[in-house]
C-alpha cells in the first residue's frame, strides 16, 4: 500500500487502470482533453499489477480501476471524478496541484 502511496505522489495527476476498461479509457481521456497529463499504471501490463490492484482494494478503492490521485491524495473511482467534474471542483482541484496553469 506503501508503494501505491508513492506512485500517487510522484505526479500531480495519477490514474491506476486497466488497458481492457472502458471507464478507465473515459476518464484518462476526460483528464487529456482538459490539458492535463496524467501519469498512468495500466495493472494488466505490469508485473507486479496484481499486487497493486490488491493494494488498491485494501485503500477502499473495489472495483480497483480507474482509481485517480489528485495532488498524492485518493480522488476516487470513475464516479466521484465524473462527479468533480459536473460539479465544477475538478479544475480547481487540478490547478491547486499544478496539474494545470490557466
Amino acid at each position: 500500500m506503501d508503494y501505491i502511496l508513492q506512485l500517487a505522489s510522484q505526479k500531480a495527476v495519477v490514474i491506476f487502470s486497466k488497458s481492457s476498461c472502458c471507464m478507465c479509457h473515459a476518464i484518462k481521456r476526460l483528464f487529456y482533453e482538459q490539458g492535463v497529463s496524467p501519469m498512468v499504471y495500466e495493472l494488466d501490463e505490469l508485473a507486479n499489477g496484481k499486487e497493486m490492484e490488491r493494494a488498491l482494494v485494501r485503500l477502499g478503492c473495489n472495483p480497483s480501476v480507474p482509481a485517480v490521485f489528485i495532488g498524492g491524495k485518493f480522488v476516487g473511482r470513475a464516479n466521484n471524478v465524473l462527479t468533480l467534474q459536473v460539479d465544477g471542483s475538478l479544475k480547481k482541484m487540478l490547478k491547486d496541484a499544478g496539474a494545470l496553469w490557466l
